[in-house]
């Protein structure tokens, strides 16, 4: 295991789910932050200044499109990637018109391909 001295905030209210990336991101040497809604995850977007964000959209109390318009409105440039269960056209022209980023749907791929996703937006080979 590299110590890639890595941060990532995982935004995800599914806890199996989290955990199942968290192992993964761990594995991999990151360090990883956790919020179970989209307010938490913006107060650790502060506090934390992560890396990379990994940014669910269907949540309670806040849901990622509008952690992704408050990122944006905030001007904080950290890289984001969307991972959801949705997967039609207009949830993803939706978030990716808030946010040019990645938009991975999680039924269609693995949590190590997750990780890697991530590495790819951090430049790490």
């Amino acid at each position: 295991m590299d110590n890639i001295n890595k941060k990532i905030l995982i935004i995800e209210d599914d806890k199996d789910y989290f955990f199942i990336l968290k192992t993964n991101f761990e594995m991999e040497g990151f360090f990883v932050v956790a919020a179970r809604n989209g307010q938490e995850g913006l107060a650790l977007i502060e506090k934390e200044r992560p890396d990379l964000i990994i940014l669910d959209i269907v949540m309670p109390v806040m849901d990622g499109y509008e952690v992704a318009k408050k990122i944006k409105e905030k001007n904080i440039n950290t890289p984001v990637i969307f991972l959801t269960h949705l997967k039609d056209a207009d949830s993803i022209s939706k978030a990716l018109e808030i946010i040019p980023s990645d938009y991975i749907v999680k039924s269609e791929i693995l949590a190590d391909k997750i990780v890697e996703e991530a590495k790819k937006k951090l430049g790490i080979n």
